[in-house]
């Protein structure tokens, strides 16, 4: 069995300290492959190093629009370049809109979205996508733009919308919110969706599940969100890894 963790930031402080024996505890549980998504351009050479020094690691640069205030032009200019320049970028991201914020300027966040959707295209590259409060605009800009499919990380929208985002090429990312009963709407999208259209992740450090609750959150618990989502839909662990891990294989064009 082998998983792969679609929206990991292992690259931040916080795994500082252990971020080797992280890894290797993913590896002895069959989490053998993380994608690490940027959030700031400041932080993209550490990620990009962190990326190169360990197997499994696989490198998406973008602009985060929580940090809108902190982005410039010239951050938009340096992503257009560096997209081009790292071969190992799999994905622009994570990029995309936060209307939940209400102190986030929308107008902003959707010049920065649609720049960065725009390089996306150019390069054929994926996106990560960022979405809370504004699905609709999102799937107006998708259409719009056409980038090359990619993930929605924590998909927790409508399942018409859901259908839209599926037949726009992405998938949707699963995770730690699942093992809490309390996510009825979240399980119940996670029960009447398609296999096809899902992947594992873990928002590590953010978005513990039940495991490591009020805890750093970690890649090497995605197995615990793999079971969780194997007991919601009454299918087999090993199914779901299989199917949910070929799905993200085929949006990255991974080997």
């Amino acid at each position: 069995m082998e998983l792969i963790d679609t929206h990991c930031h292992i690259d931040v402080d916080d795994f500082d300290a252990d971020r080797d024996a992280v890894l290797a505890e993913c590896r002895s549980r069959d989490v053998n492959r993380l994608i690490v998504p940027a959030v700031a351009a400041a932080g993209w050479d550490k990620l990009l190093e962190i990326c190169r020094q360990q197997d499994g690691l696989y490198p998406a640069l973008g602009l985060h629009p929580v940090y809108v205030d902190v982005h410039s032009q010239a951050d938009l200019d340096a992503l257009e370049q560096r997209i081009g320049a790292e071969p190992d970028v799999v994905a622009v991201g994570e990029i995309g809109l936060d209307f939940f914020l209400a102190e986030l300027d929308q107008q902003r966040q959707l010049k920065l979205f649609e720049a960065q959707l725009a390089i996306a295209a150019a390069a054929n590259l994926p996106v990560i996508l960022h979405v809370r409060k504004a699905h609709a605009q999102v799937i107006d800009l998708l259409k719009r733009f056409k980038p090359r499919g990619g993930f929605v990380h924590a998909f927790n929208g409508s399942l018409d919308q859901a259908s839209q985002y599926i037949d726009l090429g992405f998938k949707l990312g699963f995770g730690g919110m699942l093992t809490y009963e309390r996510s009825r709407k979240l399980r119940r999208l996670a029960k009447e969706l398609p296999l096809e259209s899902m992947v594992l992740e873990t928002d590590a450090p953010d978005m513990s599940g039940k495991i490591c609750h009020g805890q750093r959150n970690s890649p090497q618990y995605l197995p615990d969100y793999l079971a969780a989502l194997a007991s919601i839909r009454q299918e087999s662990p090993a199914y779901i890894a299989e199917k949910t891990t070929n799905n993200a294989i085929t949006v990255l064009s991974l080997n």
